[in-house]
């Protein structure tokens, strides 16, 4: 995930899941090239660009991005976070927890993919994440974390 935190006027935040720590080694035919650190850093100049302090975290385990998704509800709640940027990787198409998570957190979370998961196998086209996300992102690679970072801040007006 990416949280943004308050360091800033505003904040906002990257989440990410399992095997995303494997970015720019695993498949990078599919996800690139890029590197988990790379895309960090590119979280951060956008969110510098942007005004918004940048917290990126990653997690290969459901229960951590179910504490996280309930402290960045917390933190909206608080005015602290504008919202949350998630790739759950797999979990997306698997996790009515998170689902859950997400709707009672009541925080802004834009559902991420680095890759366009409807172009993929079927079983990645169905998302229990989407119907309670604010928007979803797909297919842009890792440039897409900087879109939805200016998306969350586009939303939060």
């Amino acid at each position: 995930m990416t949280l943004v935190d308050h360091a800033a006027v505003r904040a906002a935040g990257s989440r990410t899941a399992e095997r995303l720590n494997l970015l720019g080694t695993r498949e990078p035919a599919v996800y690139g090239k890029d590197t988990l650190a790379d895309v960090e850093s590119l979280c951060r100049q956008e969110g510098a660009k942007l005004g918004v302090a940048i917290d990126c975290r990653q997690s290969n385990h459901e229960g951590q991005l179910i504490d996280w998704i309930h402290e960045a509800g917390r933190d909206h709640a608080a005015g602290k976070t504008i919202g949350v940027v998630f790739n759950a990787g797999a979990y997306t198409h698997t996790s009515i927890a998170l689902h859950d998570a997400i709707k009672g957190a009541d925080v802004p979370v834009i559902e991420l993919h680095i890759s366009n998961v409807h172009s993929r196998e079927t079983f990645r086209h169905h998302s229990w994440l989407s119907p309670v996300a604010r928007a979803v992102m797909a297919g842009f690679g890792v440039q897409g974390y900087a879109l939805a970072i200016a998306g969350l801040v586009l939303l939060e007006g």
